[in-house]
Order: C-alpha cells, then structure tokens, then sequence
C-alpha cells in the first residue's frame, strides 16, 4: 500500500508540474509601446538624414554652378582684354608697332593670370562647399545610426521590466 500511495503521490507532482508549463508569453503593452517609440525615432532619424542629405547635394550643385559662372566670366574678362590689347597693338604707327605688340603681350599675359587666379578661387570655393557638405552628410548618418542603437536599447531595456 505505501507502494501505491507513493506512486499516486508521484503522479500527481508529475502531473501538477506538467501542467505548470510557461505559455508562450504574448508582448506586453511596455515592450510594444516601446518598439513603437522606437521605430518612430528610427524613422525621425532617417527623414532628418535624408533632408541633410538633399541639402548638401543642392549646396554642392550650387556651388558648381557658381563656379562654372565665374570661371566662364573670368575667361570671357581675359579674351576681352586680350582682344582689346591686339587691337591696340594693331592700330598702333608701323615704328611703334614693336613696343606695342610688347605692351599687348603683357597686357594678355596679365589677363591670362587674373583669369587663372578667378578660375583657382571658384573651384576652392566649391571644393570647400564639397568637404562641408560631406561632413554633413556623415554627421547625420552618424545620428542616425546613434537613434538606431538608442532605439535598440530602449527596446531591450523594456524588456526586462
């Protein structure tokens, strides 16, 4: 008889214990309150990255217009004056005629080295917007992935409450 008690006693745990098995546990409210912070953050952070993104890319077309501008000006400025020292040069009297010429070469050489300088400046100018713009550009993927992680932990941090 304390065999069978023992076995029925048995049993019973055994019975009590299976039927203690965990349900799969369905998302509480915090954790899904939580994912959808976190994916508006996430999402927040890449509309923020791709404006900055635009936005560079609008300066550094800018930028290269304007150079193109100035480097078509600088160099229509130089073939005027050169055209106006040939033409001085030209209408100058047949025993002048060689100082003149020298005085027209010089004077487009001068042309030619103010254009030059024009033409260095514009494309600094847009190197610079260039650089800055890629800086900016890598700030705001940086933030981005920064809210990517924040978002993470914020996910995993609610959790385990």
């Amino acid at each position: 008889m304390n065999k069978l008690l023992a076995t029925l006693i048995s049993g019973l745990f055994a019975s009590a214990a299976f039927a203690q098995t965990t349900a799969p546990a369905a998302t509480p409210p915090a954790v899904a309150k939580a994912e959808a912070k976190a994916d508006k953050d996430v999402a927040k952070a890449k509309a923020d990255e791709a404006k900055t993104v635009t936005k560079a890319d609008g300066k550094v077309a800018k930028a290269d217009t304007k150079a193109s501008e100035k480097k078509a000006d600088a160099k229509a400025d130089a073939a005027e004056q050169k055209h106006k020292a040939m033409d001085k040069a030209a209408k100058a009297d047949p025993e002048d005629k060689m100082k003149a010429e020298a005085k027209a070469d010089k004077s487009m050489a001068k042309a030619d080295e103010k254009a030059g300088k024009k033409v260095v400046k514009a494309d600094e100018k847009a190197d610079k917007v260039k650089v800055e713009a890629k800086a900016d550009k890598a700030e705001a993927k940086t933030e981005t992935a920064a809210a990517k992680s924040k978002a993470a932990a914020d996910v995993k941090a609610s959790t385990t409450k």
